[in-house]
Order: structure tokens, then C-alpha cells, then sequence
């Protein structure tokens, strides 16, 4: 997928256009499908959107099911009124009831999310406990800790480089778990990680710049600010071993 066509994007791109191509097919059953009845089919599309999407494309999928169905389906056909007081019951809920749904999906993505980032913390934790245990060479806590943040972050590639911060211009995964690109706030739960650039994760050992793990993200990746706190402390917690890589 390329990285402009985003989960969001092709969410409203959904919103916007499935109540209209739903609606218009549903003409051809006018005469024998009630309109409740086609309200909802536009309801299941307005739910799909819903789980697919934002906030804002469920929003918008019930604003559009409720204008397209008035437009196709509700006497006067092809024109934006209704004449029946039933069919503009039916309309008003079929726009109360897209936004109900919205609000209830990403109610659930807010308790996934938050089920995710549990796990993930606890995942991280145990990762640096057992590189921290595991010991051996510092190019061996490289390789170790390397790995462990590609499966944490959602990484297409991490490598480390000594000595070195800054040089290329990449994004930074600061110390707080926030990310930074071209000196502005990215918003890594809204955007995701960026794929157009390297992000630098920056290992320091008492107070000393010790190198960068460079990483690249993979598509769509899109890792939970505790995800990204636990990733900082990885790298924290074996900064002084790094310091003795040879």
C-alpha cells in the first residue's frame, strides 16, 4: 500500500462513497424493499466504516447514509426533502444511530488500545530483563536489543551506530516517548510511524552519547506511547553496556 493511501484516508474515502453507491443500487428495489429496510443496509455500512476508521469517517458515513437515502429512497425521489413524516423518523435515525455506532467503535478501539499497550509494556519489560540477563558482549546486546525493538515498534530494519547523533536529519524518538521530524511533534497514534525517514533513538550512558539505533519503520506501524516509553527504557536500561561495545 502506498504510505499516502492510509487506514484514515481509505476510511472516509469508504464513508463518502459506500452510503452513495449502496443507496443508488438500492433504487432498483423501491417498489418491494420498505425504506426501513434499506435504512439498515446503510446502517451495516455506516458499522463497517465505523470499524474501519476514525471518528470522523463514521461521522461522516452517517451524515452521507442519512443524505443519500433521503435523496434515493424517500418521496420525493432525487431531491434532498421527504415528504412522509415516517420517512423523516426513519432518516433521523438512521443519523442517530451511524453516530451511536461511531461512538461505540472507538470507545472499543480505546480499550484495544489500551489492552495493546498493556501487553506491550509487559512484553518490553521482560525483553530487557532477559538482555540485561542474557549479558555477554556488547555487540550481542546490540543484535539482542535491535531485535527486540523491531518486533516492539513495528520495524522493517534497526541497526546501531556509535558515537553518532543527528547526522542525516532523521526523526527522534525522545526520552518521553514522543517522536520528533523536522523539529515539529509527530503524531505517531494519528500518522503512525513515519516511512520516509529513519528515526533515531539516541543510548547514552551517564549522561555520555553512546550512539543511535537507527530504525526504519514498516507501513501502517503505528506502536502505543507506552510501547515507545518501554523502547526508550530498553535502550536505557543497557546504555552502559553499550558503553563498553568494543
Amino acid at each position: 500500500m502506498p504510505p499516502w493511501l492510509t487506514r484514515d484516508r481509505l476510511a472516509v474515502a469508504a464513508a463518502l462513497l459506500g452510503p452513495l453507491v449502496v443507496s443508488g443500487f438500492l433504487t432498483g428495489f423501491r417498489s418491494s424493499l420498505p425504506n426501513t429496510d434499506a435504512a439498515l443496509l446503510l446502517v451495516l455500512v455506516v458499522v463497517a466504516v465505523s470499524a474501519l476508521g476514525n471518528r470522523v469517517a463514521g461521522y461522516l458515513a452517517a451524515v452521507s447514509a442519512a443524505v443519500w437515502f433521503d435523496f434515493f429512497l424517500t418521496v420525493p425521489y432525487g431531491r434532498f426533502s421527504i415528504d412522509t413524516r415516517a420517512d423523516v423518523k426513519t432518516t433521523v435515525l438512521l443519523l442517530a444511530i451511524g453516530v451511536a455506532v461511531t461512538e461505540l467503535a472507538v470507545w472499543g478501539r480505546r480499550q484495544a488500545a489500551l489492552a495493546s499497550g498493556q501487553a506491550g509494556y509487559l512484553a518490553g519489560i521482560r525483553e530487557a530483563a532477559e538482555v540485561v540477563a542474557i549479558g555477554g558482549s556488547g555487540a550481542k546486546l546490540v543484535q539482542d536489543l535491535s531485535q527486540a525493538l523491531v518486533r516492539m515498534l513495528g520495524l522493517a530494519s534497526c541497526r546501531f551506530e556509535r558515537g553518532v547523533a543527528g547526522i542525516g536529519q532523521p526523526a527522534r524518538l525522545r526520552h518521553d516517548g514522543e517522536l520528533e521530524w523536522r523539529r515539529q511533534p509527530w503524531d505517531v497514534e494519528r500518522q503512525g510511524l513515519p516511512v520516509e525517514t529513519d528515526i533515531e533513538l539516541i543510548v547514552e550512558s551517564g549522561g555520555r552519547l553512546v550512539g543511535r539505533f537507527l530504525m526504519r519503520a514498516a507501513p501502517d506501524s503505528h506502536p502505543t506511547r507506552t510501547q515507545r516509553l518501554v523502547a526508550v527504557t530498553l535502550a536505557g536500561q543497557v546504555g552502559g553496556a553499550f558503553g563498553d561495545t568494543r
